[in-house]
């Protein structure tokens, strides 16, 4: 994330659609067909996109009439630097009271919580 900038929930939407289309790139029209209902004006779609490339999170690149627009910024990059934020504001930077948090607060199936397990140890050897 470029100097801790965060997506508010609009631009998520965004950004996901973006990210959901071939090499995380498409046209305006493309990125308007993987939005959710109610989707938005055209022109709400591309001053959303300006201001994410203003962000640093979209490039843009002319071709023809019209633009191309791409992800500078990989979802999972992007996922990781925001869980690393939220880690270091609500949980003291540490990971265990995160992961805690979320283990005490969810449901987790025993099918669930033997996955994680498994993730946990694979990472150790």
């Amino acid at each position: 994330m470029k100097d801790n900038k965060q997506l508010t929930k609009a631009e998520t939407q965004v950004m996901n659609a973006l990210w959901s289309l071939p090499g995380s790139q498409g046209y305006s029209s493309e990125i308007m067909e993987k939005l959710p209902e109610p989707k938005p004006a055209l022109t709400t779609l591309l001053t959303f996109l300006k201001i994410l490339k203003e962000k640093g999170f979209v490039q843009a690149e002319k071709t023809g009439k019209a633009q191309l627009f791409s992800a500078a910024i990989s979802k999972e990059k992007y996922t990781r630097a925001y869980l690393k934020e939220v880690q270091n504001t609500f949980f003291g930077g540490s990971f265990a009271s995160l992961v805690s948090f979320f283990a005490k607060d969810e449901q987790l199936s025993d099918e669930e919580v033997s996955e994680i397990l498994e993730i946990i140890n694979h990472r150790k050897s």
